[in-house]
Order: structure tokens, then sequence, then C-alpha cells
């Protein structure tokens, strides 16, 4: 595929975009006008070019990709609610309130830092430039460009692969947060999202509460390997009626609407109260994983000085996620990394490099000995049937993925709304973190 006439075009608009939706901080009344318009500018932008899009068959080729990343994402953002709920409802909002957040270097760098850099500086790394939402606009940028020949296609590829690693990096955390509860660096975020029971779950009345404070305690724990200690007088558990999905009860701990006055503590909205955001979900932090996957993908497959920027706007992202005390330096760090590694450990689903040309140079090598004896005896007859052996072939590779113009353009149209609509529809929902 040939690059752009405008190399640059996209980064252009992608830093335009960034520009003209600062205008929340600034003139918010002319950002709620302007924002519509260029969802609409964008939309028409993607619909006229896909009208002569030449490559449509490599789409369809990824569109079973792209949906079943699309599904694996969807599940494991449940599995990632429903632990985000876990973690916080199964130790009590008493001990969220009272138990102080831990030590944390970075914040004292961050806290030291502010002392010693200019203020103008300091003020530009306390501005809220760049959020979750934006970073998931310019990877949908990154992949709608693919039509303009921004970026090599497929797109769908790009997209399955972005999903794919978001979905196993949300995985890999709720396996870590879970293991370990951390408390939150900000002791009041479970009173301000939450609706929990004050007390502990019985899980923690049995096995954490008895030893959490009184080192002896836990020396004979060690020594006897087992719970022994006498329990409190906690009050009952609620537990309501939910079917088939009576196991997550036990997960979500909802609480009784006798007590609190309210209802809804059904299990679809104690999930939708997780989506929110969680408290301790910590290790590791899911908006810097965010941001270094779109890095990841810009820099790869679109290099250059716009990608340099994209990472300098992830730094900003992870040192106010320590500022603004969402996550520790260890949260930060770790989705770095992590968000890094995935990427590159699942180059297998989309790759920025021509692989029909690598496809060829292949055939070629395969044939190479034989062209060579042939060059030798000047048999210019097998020279040509030989190259257009390799030709054949590779034409024969193309033709067994080719359907009819007009399906083509169904199915294509089907898929370009479909992910136009998503992408939407995700922009919107995560347009406050």
């Amino acid at each position: 595929m040939k690059r752009a006439s405008y190399p640059n075009a996209l980064g252009v608009v992608a830093v335009a975009y960034l520009g003209a939706d600062y205008l929340r901080e600034i003139l918010p009344g002319l950002h709620e006008i302007l924002r519509p318009v260029i969802w609409g500018v964008f939309a028409v932008a993607i619909v006229c070019r896909a009208l002569n899009y030449d490559y449509w068959t490599q789409e369809l080729r990824s569109i079973g990709m792209f949906v079943g990343s699309l599904v694996f994402m969807v599940c494991c953002l449940f599995v990632e609610a429903a632990a985000m709920q876990y973690v916080t409802a199964v130790l009590g909002m008493d001990w969220h309130w009272n138990t102080a957040p831990l030590p944390d270097s970075g914040q004292w760098t961050v806290l030291f830092s502010n002392e010693k850099l200019p203020k103008v500086i300091v003020a530009l790394l306390r501005e809220p430039i760049i959020g979750l939402h934006h970073y998931l606009m310019l990877f949908l940028l990154l992949a709608f460009s693919v039509l303009y020949g921004c970026v090599k296609a497929p797109g769908m590829a790009l997209g399955a692969r972005y999903m794919f690693t978001m979905a196993c990096g949300r995985l890999i955390r709720v396996s870590t947060f879970t293991a370990t509860i951390l408390p939150s660096a900000r002791p009041w975020c479970a009173q301000a999202r939450f609706t929990i029971a004050n007390h502990p779950h019985p899980w923690a009345q049995k096995y954490y509460v008895p030893y959490s404070k009184d080192p002896r305690m836990v020396q004979q724990i060690i020594s006897r390997d087992e719970a022994f200690a006498s329990l409190e007088n906690y009050p009952a558990e609620y537990v309501p009626n939910w079917g088939s999905l009576q196991f997550l009860v036990n997960i979500l701990r909802p609480r009784d609407p006798a007590k609190t006055g309210q209802t809804g503590y059904d299990w679809f909205n104690t999930f939708k109260n997780s989506a929110a955001g969680g408290c301790n979900d910590l290790m590791f932090s899911g908006h810097v994983f965010v941001a270094v996957l779109t890095a990841m993908a810009w820099q790869e497959a679109y290099p250059g000085w716009t990608s340099t920027l994209i990472w300098l706007l992830v730094v900003h992202t992870a040192q106010r996620e320590i500022r603004e005390r969402h996550h520790y330096s260890v949260d930060v760090v770790t989705g770095v990394y992590f968000g890094i590694f995935l990427w590159n450990t699942t180059g297998w689903i989309w790759a920025s490099r021509d692989q029909q040309k690598e496809l060829k140079l292949k055939l070629l090598a395969a044939v190479e000995d034989d062209i060579q004896k042939a060059a030798k005896d000047g048999n210019l007859e097998k020279i040509t049937y030989m190259l257009n052996k390799v030709s054949t072939a590779n034409k024969d590779n193309e033709q067994k993925d080719k359907v009819s113009y007009w399906f083509t353009m169904l199915l294509g149209c089907f898929v370009l709304f479909m992910t136009l609509g998503l992408g939407l529809l995700t922009f919107t929902w995560t347009a406050n973190g």
C-alpha cells in the first residue's frame, strides 16, 4: 500500500483534535458545540473514503478475529468489574476509611518537585491535558486512517490486536489486584463510589481481621497454619435471590435495600456501579496500560514525531496518576512495562510489515537454486517458467480469499458502520474515564 500524499497528515489531525478538545478546560460552551461537529466530520471523511477503498478483501479476512477479540474483551471487562466490586466490598467500608495509604516514594518525589521546579512547569504537569477517552480516540484515528493509506491494511486486524491485548492485560490486572488487596491512596474513594456494608465479609472476618493488627497473632497463625481465632459478632449478610447468578452474591456483596432505603441492588446495577471505576484495583494501572497500548500502536504503525509526542503524553498521564493519587507509583511503572510487553507478544495478529512482499521473497528463495542453475546453462525458457511460477503462486494465494464485488462492498459497509458505531459509543461511554 502506498503512503498518503501527506505523510504527516494523520499526526496533524491527531494533534488538532487534542487541541480542539482541550477547549473543554478553557471554553466549555464552545467545546460542547464543536465536539459533535468534529465527530461528524470524522464520520463523513471515513464513509466517503470507504467507497473507494481497495483493500476490503483483506479487511474481511480479519473480521472473525476482530469480532472474537471484541467478545473476548467485553467478557474480560465484566470479570474486571466483578473483581473491582469484590476487592472493595470484601473488607467493608470501615476498613477503607480507617486504613492509611501506603508510603510511596513517587508521591514524595512529586511533592518535592513542586517545591523545586518553576511554577509554569508545575502548572503544566498538573493540567488535565489528556485522559482515557483521548487515547481511545487516538487509536480510532490510527485504525481508520487505513482508508487513506496512512497505515498498512488491514485495519481490522490492527483493531483486533488492540482489543485482544487490552483483554489479556485486563485479565492479568485482575489476577494481580485481587491476589493482594492494597489500601487506596484515596481513603475516601470507597465511600464516594460504592454502597457497601460497613463490616467485613465472613471470609475476611475469619481469615484476616483477627490477625491484621497483633504481631503475636500473626506468629501463631504462621506456626499453626490454620485459622484459630474466635470471631466477633457481625451483622448477618444480605443474600438476595439472583437465580442462576447466585454465585455472584458472595463476590459482589450487595447491600440490603431495607437498610439503605434504596432499590436497584440486582446484579446488573451492582455491575454498573463498578464500571464507573474502582478504588482498590491498583496493581497495575488500567489507565496507564491503555495509554501505553495506544502509544505502542502508533509507534509501530505510524512512527515519527506523532508517536514521540504520544509517548510524552503517556509520561504526563503517568505522573498525574501519581500526583492525583489515583494509583501508587508501582502501579504506574508496572502498567508501562506490561503494556509494552503484551503489545510485543501479540505481533502475530497484525504487523506493519508487507506480508505479501515477504511471501513473494520466500517463493523466490525456494526456486533460487533452480534459477541460478538455469542461468548457468543459458536456459532462458526455464528462468521465465520459474519466475512465472512465482508470480502465479502469489496470485493464486490472493485469489483464494477473493469474493464478489457487491458482496465485498455490502459486507464492508456493514463492518465499517459497526466499527465506527462501536468506536463512537466507546468514546462516549468513557468520556469521564
